[in-house]
């Protein structure tokens, strides 16, 4: 069902029922317009010892019910402050998304029950300062009432049928009428000049609310002296019954005897007056800024004769009766009844102005589950019609799809399914065809590419052995040490190769091997080593036929950490094992000596922190490169030998002097001297995936897993 644009406000007090209908002028926002309203007044108070409030309650709304329709219209109604809790916060500088978090924190701090028994909800108040997603100088609106509290205000309505949209404070109400109606509109105030705060006393029943608000910031305060207190005084002062006294009061200059009456009242005039003395002093003194303007007094009680000049004397203030709502307009406004009783309607107009949505302050304590409720009862029409939809629509296709498959004879089309198998298998001949030429074709163009690379594939070979002979450790030929123990030679006993289908199945039997043997080979140099050939060992080398060695700078750390990065995780794909089983007779050095100096010289080179290679064919034929551009890595100790006493004669080939290392593999001159030297024995092995270096063509096929290892 459609909403309307009215909105009842709905005032229920202990001396009648308020009701005001109004919506917002469609030309000005700032106006509401009330076209009926209602003033119900009960045969008693509902304060008075006889009265049952139950009954008097539901005998006013029935009788309101009988007069009006309510359907579409959203209501609002009030709650006395006494029953409920408000709480002006004032907030640190904040993020602005942070609020709602340091507002629950003070909510279970300033409500003295747990959330979970309590309705309660909040609002930013206008004013403040706001940049860059930080707040300061803003203040917090905090209301709360138990759920208890909330029940018996909404029952009477709920219990007579009618839906409450809003449930708020009397004193929230009254604010939101001085705010709209006494006051410029919030966005219109300057925060640094706020106009002078109002003082809005409504005197009802059994108490009296003071509301004090600028537009801005607003404070609240409940006087516990309501109109039954000057009743209840002239009861106890003349000796009236209190429907006597209540007359007398109302009709007080008319009464028998007008100055006895407003003698027994004058005490109440005084305790009322200091109550709300008091209660001005606690807000200046809580908020030095304050600056009050005006005092306006609202309710029945607020008709009595000499209060409001009483009242201007006694706080040195301007003291008057509401006596014109300045927003308010319409047919309602012109009645002798509200202009009667307009006084009593400022909580009426202050809930209709909320329900309406023109209200400064929109906080609301109806129960969430009656919220929820309520739109999901709401959309349950929509759902069942969308469903009904859904359903017609399926049904519309089924007999669509049903006359077709009725319309079906599979006669008809028997030859059409026949020649469309044909023709699908036909094409899935020609499919397979095509691929068998492509194949044949992807096989041609392999041997074509696996021909193509023989040029360069037939040196790799030649430049493992030069590599491997690069990088062997040698003595320049002009400082050759006579000794022989001071001599930086390896001797290769054989070279040996196993082809891997996978190298990562070789590394993991030897994965130990190889962290060991790599963070042996990163320490420091040791002392004495050269960190280049000398020129005079390159001449050597050069004159004996071997491969000349390019001069490099002293390794940088930097590369040695890069060098280590380029090694973390493990050989993978296929390639060749290469292991060298070699000895040496360098074993004096202290600190240097057995395994410490293969790892200090051979495998620092096979890690490529050595000298670099030439390369024998491809774009980079003659060019130096490193061990690393030839796909050699992964240098690892399988076996290393304690060392042992060895006698070997001194013109023996694999200890003759002489500059650069020696392969193994001649006979020694049995007329030499002989020399006793400590040998160390060692198999080290390390990885090779062949390419060429700057070539672009794809690595050649490998050879099968068991292919005959090279020697």
């Amino acid at each position: 069902m459609a909403r309307s644009p009215y909105a009842w406000g709905i005032d229920i007090g202990k001396c009648g029922l308020k009701a005001l209908r109004c919506q917002v002028s469609p030309s000005d926002p700032r106006k509401l317009i009330a076209d009926t309203f209602e003033y119900i007044e009960y045969p008693m108070m509902l304060s008075q010892p006889e009265a049952d409030p139950v009954e008097l309650v539901k005998a006013a709304i029935e009788e309101f019910l009988s007069r009006h329709s309510l359907e579409g219209d959203r209501v609002a109604v009030a709650a006395p402050g006494q029953s409920g809790l408000s709480k002006f916060i004032k907030l640190p500088p904040i993020e602005a998304k942070k609020i709602p978090d340091i507002v629950r924190y003070e909510a279970s701090q300033q409500i003295p029950f747990p959330l979970e028994q309590v309705e309660w909800a909040w609002q930013r108040l206008a004013g403040g300062i706001e940049e860059s997603g930080f707040v300061m100088d803003a203040e917090v609106a905090l209301f709360a009432m138990k759920k208890e509290q909330v029940n018996k205000a909404l029952a009477p309505l709920t219990n007579a049928g009618i839906e409450v949209d809003v449930l708020q404070l009397q004193p929230i109400a009254l604010a939101n009428m001085v705010m709209f109606d006494q006051l410029p509109a919030p966005e219109s105030i300057d925060p640094d000049e706020p106009p002078p705060s109002i003082v809005l006393i409504s005197i009802g029943v059994d108490s009296t609310d003071v509301v004090v608000t600028n537009g801005l910031k607003m404070a609240q305060r409940s006087v516990p002296i309501g109109g039954s207190t000057f009743t209840k005084a002239l009861v106890k002062e003349m000796q009236y019954t209190f429907q006597k006294a209540e007359q007398e009061k109302r009709n007080a200059v008319r009464a028998a005897d007008p100055r006895a009456v407003f003698k027994a009242m004058r005490q109440v005039f005084t305790d009322f007056t200091s109550d709300v003395q008091r209660s001005l002093t606690f807000f200046t003194s809580n908020d030095r800024s304050l600056k009050i303007g005006k005092v306006l007094l609202v309710g029945n009680a607020a008709r009595l004769r000499g209060l409001s000049d009483f009242m201007a004397k006694q706080l040195n203030l301007d003291v008057q009766r509401l006596e014109k709502y300045n927003a308010l307009d319409g047919a309602a406004v012109a009645a002798n009844g509200f202009r009667e009783n307009r006084l009593a309607f400022a909580t009426a107009y202050g809930l209709a102005l909320q329900a309406a949505g023109a209200s400064s302050l929109q906080t609301n304590l109806v129960p969430k589950e009656i919220v929820r409720d309520r739109m999901i009862a709401a959309k349950k029409p929509w759902a069942v019609a969308a469903m009904l939809g859904l359903l017609s629509a399926a049904l519309v296709n089924f007999v669509g799809m049903f006359l077709a498959w009725q319309s079906y004879a599979p006669a008809k089309y028997s030859q059409a399914f026949a020649a469309a198998d044909q023709a699908k298998t036909r094409s899935a001949a020609a499919v397979s065809a095509l691929d068998a030429v492509k194949q044949k074709q992807d096989e041609a163009a392999s041997w074509q590419q696996f021909l193509v690379q023989t040029q360069e594939r037939r040196f790799q070979s030649l430049d493992l052995m030069r590599a491997i002979r690069a990088i062997l450790p040698r003595d320049p030929g002009e400082k050759l040490p006579e000794k022989i123990a001071d001599r930086r030679d390896i001797h290769v006993d054989s070279l040996d190769m196993q082809f891997f289908p996978d190298l990562s199945t070789w590394f993991a039997g030897v994965q130990g091997n190889w962290a060991e043997t790599k963070a042996a080979a990163e320490k420091e140099r040791p002392e004495g080593e050269p960190a280049t050939p000398a020129e005079g060992e390159q001449a050597a080398a050069s004159a004996d036929g071997a491969v000349p060695v390019a001069e490099t700078p002293p390794a940088d750390p930097a590369a040695a950490d890069g060098t280590a990065a380029a090694f973390a995780g493990g050989p993978t794909g296929p390639g060749w094992v290469v292991q060298i089983t070699g000895h040496h007779f360098h074993n004096e050095e202290q600190g240097n000596e057995g395994e410490q100096f293969v790892r200090s010289t051979l495998v620092k080179n096979l890690l490529g922190e050595g000298d670099k290679v030439p390369v024998a064919a491809g774009e980079k034929s003659g060019d130096l490169v490193s061990v690393a551009d030839l796909g050699i890595g992964y240098p690892v100790l399988v076996l290393s030998s304690p060392l042992r006493k060895f006698q070997v004669q001194t013109g023996a080939t694999g200890v003759a002097p002489g500059p650069g290392p020696r392969f193994d593999g001649g006979a020694g001159d049995p007329s030499a001297g002989t020399v006793d030297l400590k040998r160390y024995d060692f198999i080290l092995q390390f990885t090779w995936q062949p390419t060429t270096p700057g070539s672009k063509l794809p690595p050649p096929p490998q050879p099968a897993a068991g292919e005959a290892a090279v020697q």
